[in-house]
């Protein structure tokens, strides 16, 4: 019963990850959709959300290395998806305060933004793969 219980709450704890990585694809989209007219279109807000689900869901929860190697190497998985969830976070930061506060930040910024986010998403379901290959 209480390895039922441990397992649904991991379920439950991912689930809630990839919601989170949905809401922050969503503000990204729309922010950078809203800022490049062609990308204005359901589509790029649905692949921005669902990018951030599988980032989220794949790239946060990363098994570690098993105690006695984490002292001998870097664990790469660990700082990818460290890495990724910092860049996916701040960019999608950036997009809710653009979209919030009704700036009109230069393009550059838009663009810095997209790339910011799809580098950070690609660097957790790059983590989130690594590490789950290897345990």
């Amino acid at each position: 019963m209480r390895f039922r219980v441990r397992k649904t709450a991991h379920v439950f704890e991912r689930l809630g990850l990839a919601m989170a990585g949905a809401a922050c694809g969503l503000f990204v989209g729309a922010y950078v959709g809203s800022a490049i007219p062609v990308l204005t279109t359901q589509g790029f807000l649905l692949l921005m959300m669902l990018l951030g689900v599988v980032g989220f869901y794949l790239g946060i929860d990363t098994p570690q290395l098993p105690f006695d190697e984490a002292h001998s190497e870097i664990d790469a998985a660990e700082l990818l998806s460290s890495a990724g969830t910092l860049c996916a976070t701040l960019t999608a930061l950036a997009s809710v305060a653009v979209i919030v506060l009704r700036l009109e930040p230069h393009d550059a910024l838009t663009w810095l933004v997209l790339l910011g986010w799809i580098a950070g998403v690609a660097m957790q379901i790059i983590a989130g793969a690594k590490a789950r290959m290897r345990a």
